[in-house]
């Protein structure tokens, strides 16, 4: 048998049947194509396609360009989507930090609103609770008391500023406020200031009844108030990477703590140093063993802290990487008016002071004077400094109002801006005659007699008084003249008599006067040289504030060891 003949299988060839076993090149001759077979790869029409390779470039890279576009849109809208997200995440964020008080407790006889220019309450509280009592503040079933409190005044050109910071010990009258159960207290006169802020013996303070007391003592609308525990205000001068301060002397825990037995650790070395956390809260607290030891010297040194804290964020930019922290950081132990309560409206307050400059940011305190153990207020000084803020006008004398004057002349000395009382025309020289001009006197005030006096006084000088009362509310702390319509020039001249009086026009027709705390604490005081808050006369002096308020103030951009003590 031929070897091609032979049968044994192992040596056989078996073909594959021919629609398995395709050659490489025939691979698609029938698959997909049936009919098609041409011992070819490629079918007729594809290889057409295929002569004319050249023709598809154009399209391609415009089929690719159209891809990758699609693409970058795809990632742009991934990222604004993300970007969105982010911002919506801060937003509540901060929204979920703020914590606000009730404008319930907020009284109902209120100055007028300013226009342009905004009060602002700043309270350190030092006792809530949270992580308080861990800082030195009370425990969380302590009262909520006031250590320190200022009104900062944004002035209507939003390029000058004052923070006017009155003494926890300073005696004023407190006015009618609202307790837990939703009664109202009576007035308090002759009460510490910080006694406002434990109205009620609740943990978390009474900011409200606060507010109401500045408000009575100032003559101005409070547009927001910011209360400032120890945590928060740890807090923000960690996040501001410490702040400068300075020290006349090294400090021990003894002048920290004036029970202790021994004088303790070091605190603080003498001289400039940076602190945060607790060294600055241990900073501002600091009353003993520097100066006379007085709630007065200590703050000096809170006022050289806070001018110095604005240095530093001023310094660092209004940028978001710098804001947001900060902001957060500020939210979460900060406690606001309703008119704060939102992040946006709080960010965009904060925004607002980016303009002031810090030569024109000043540090002042009420003029005051001991009285025993107690602080009193100096009079007609203080009615003086806060006419000037009311009118926007500096406490060197100049004009803040943001005006826009004729011919783009600068104002007269001494012109107001104020809305919260009306102006006054220059009052005639010589004596005051009231000819002519009827008049009701209201005793505002607890202080008995005081109507009559002022009777009296009206009488002297000519006027018809048609008669004495008490008025509805006996916590008035200025002089209040109102007049009807047309009767302004009578108001104005019944002014000339009560130093500090604020005019405001009402309804009905008549003048009346009614008494505040400032005529009982001196009821011979004339405006002859003290003009009506808000009153402008022209070619006056523009304040009758004394030289020494300008003289001691601090300046933003001073050192912090310029003026960090008194006595």
């Amino acid at each position: 048998m031929k070897t091609s003949d032979r049968t044994t299988r192992g040596n056989e060839r078996i073909p594959r049947p021919a629609t398995r076993g395709r050659k490489n090149g025939d691979r698609s001759s029938t698959r997909g194509h049936p009919g098609h077979g041409t011992g070819h790869g490629t079918p007729p029409h594809r290889r057409q396609q295929g002569t004319h390779a050249t023709d598809r470039g154009p399209a391609r890279r415009k089929r690719q360009k159209r891809g990758r576009a699609r693409l970058l849109l795809a990632i742009a809208v991934a990222l604004l989507v993300l970007a969105t997200a982010g911002a919506g995440w801060v937003y509540l964020r901060l929204n979920g930090n703020i914590n606000s008080f009730s404008s319930d407790g907020i009284s109902a006889d209120r100055p007028a609103a300013a226009t342009k220019g905004q009060n602002v309450l700043v309270i350190g509280s030092d006792a809530r609770t949270g992580g308080n009592s861990a800082l030195g503040g009370g425990d969380k079933n302590d009262v909520g008391r006031s250590d320190t409190a200022f009104v900062l005044h944004i002035y209507a050109d939003h390029k000058h500023a004052i923070a006017v910071s009155i003494p926890r010990d300073t005696l004023v009258t407190i006015p009618s406020c609202k307790l837990p159960d939703g009664g109202w207290t009576k007035p308090q006169p002759h009460t510490m200031f910080n006694a406002a802020y434990s109205v009620g013996q609740t943990a978390k303070g009474n900011p409200a009844c606060t507010q109401n007391t500045v408000e009575k003592l100032t003559g101005m609308r409070i547009d927001h108030t910011v209360v400032v525990d120890f945590e928060g205000f740890s807090k923000l001068t960690g996040v501001v990477g410490g702040v400068q301060v300075c020290l006349p002397q090294n400090i021990y825990q003894q002048d920290l703590d004036p029970n202790r037995t021994t004088r303790g650790k070091l605190l603080f070395a003498k001289g400039e140093q940076s602190v945060s956390g607790q060294k600055a809260l241990d900073y501002v607290r600091i009353r003993h063993g520097i100066g006379d030891g007085s709630d007065i010297g200590r703050i000096k040194r809170q006022q050289a802290f806070v001018s110095s804290l604005i240095k530093k964020v001023k310094d660092d930019g209004f940028t978001p990487t710098k804001l947001l922290p900060l902001a957060d950081a500020a939210t979460h132990s900060l406690t606001v008016d309703p008119g704060l309560s939102s992040a946006d409206k709080l960010l965009s307050f904060v925004m607002s002071l980016k303009n002031i400059d810090l030569h024109n940011t000043k540090f002042v305190t009420i003029p005051w004077r001991y009285q025993g153990a107690r602080v009193a207020i100096v009079e007609p000084a203080a009615s003086a400094l806060w006419s000037d803020l009311r009118a926007d006008r500096t406490i060197d004398g100049k004009d803040a109002s943001g005006k826009d004057h004729k011919n783009g002349s600068a104002p007269s000395p001494g012109s107001s801006s104020s809305p919260s009382s009306s102006s006054s025309k220059q009052a005639p020289a010589g004596p005051v005659s009231g000819a002519g001009i009827a008049v009701g006197v209201q005793n505002g005030t607890t202080v008995t007699g005081l109507a009559a006096h002022a009777a009296q006084t009206l009488g002297d000088h000519g006027f018809t008084v048609t008669g004495t009362a008490t008025a509805p509310a006996q916590n008035h702390t200025s002089t209040v003249i109102t007049y009807g319509p047309g009767q302004r020039t009578g108001a104005e001249t019944v002014a000339r008599l009560f130093a500090g009086a604020t005019l405001q026009e009402g309804a009905a027709a008549g003048i009346t006067v009614t008494l505040g705390q400032v005529y009982a604490d001196n009821p011979s005081a004339t405006p002859d040289s003290t003009p009506a808050p808000g009153s402008s006369p022209a070619g006056s002096s523009p304040s009758s504030l004394p030289s020494s308020v300008a003289s001691g103030a601090r300046s933003g951009d001073e050192g912090p060891c310029s003026n960090v003590s008194y006595g």
